[in-house]
């Protein structure tokens, strides 16, 4: 029997080694995603090569329980697809760490309480926000693109560069740049 693990995040932006130091040293292949809000198993890359993997008598292995869905309605769904096909799961931390061949209260339990730890993260946040913006102050994530960079961005684009050189060039994301000139065509329109 081996452990084949996977590790899955939301967003290209988060972090994953926490997962990997827990499932590297035990697992014999770590397969990794990053997608959000898909609920069938079929369109996780990760977790479809996860699975492709698998062998006889081997184990899908997550750190957490809700690495395997976002909210409790996808883990719910992922887990019953999982068991369904006869694909067993270890969860190695949190209130269902252990090794599960069915569904149970227990890992139920644990994906609603992941749910409402996100839900209660999302809403601190967002009075975070709101708080703050009382305050006079402007709270959430600094702006990517300052004005040197919009500047930059305008005059490679004039030049005739394209979208993805001028992003890798300035080092910001391609949707940055779309942004910027979006703007600037609406700012010219107007």
């Amino acid at each position: 029997m081996a452990l084949i693990g996977l590790v899955r995040v939301s967003a290209a932006t988060q972090e994953t080694a926490r997962q990997h130091d827990a499932l590297d040293p035990i697992c014999a292949k770590v397969f990794e995603e990053k997608d959000s809000g898909k609920l069938a198993v079929t369109e996780r890359s990760g977790l479809t090569k996860a699975i492709e993997h698998l062998r006889d008598g081997d184990m899908l292995a997550v750190q957490e329980v809700n690495r395997l869905g976002r909210n409790l309605l996808e883990g719910l769904i992922v887990l019953t697809d999982l068991f369904e096909r006869g694909v067993a799961v270890k969860v190695l931390e949190g209130i269902a760490a252990g090794e599960h061949a069915e569904r149970s209260l227990i890992l139920d339990l644990a994906l609603a309480l992941a749910e409402d730890r996100r839900r209660d993260i999302s809403r601190k946040t967002k009075n975070g926000l709101v708080a703050a913006k009382k305050r006079g102050s402007v709270g959430g994530r600094p702006r990517v693109i300052d004005d040197d960079k919009r500047a930059g961005i305008l005059a490679r684009r004039e030049k005739g560069e394209s979208i993805r050189v001028i992003a890798r060039v300035l080092d910001v994301s391609v949707g940055s740049v779309h942004k910027v000139l979006a703007e600037e065509m609406s700012g010219a329109s107007a």
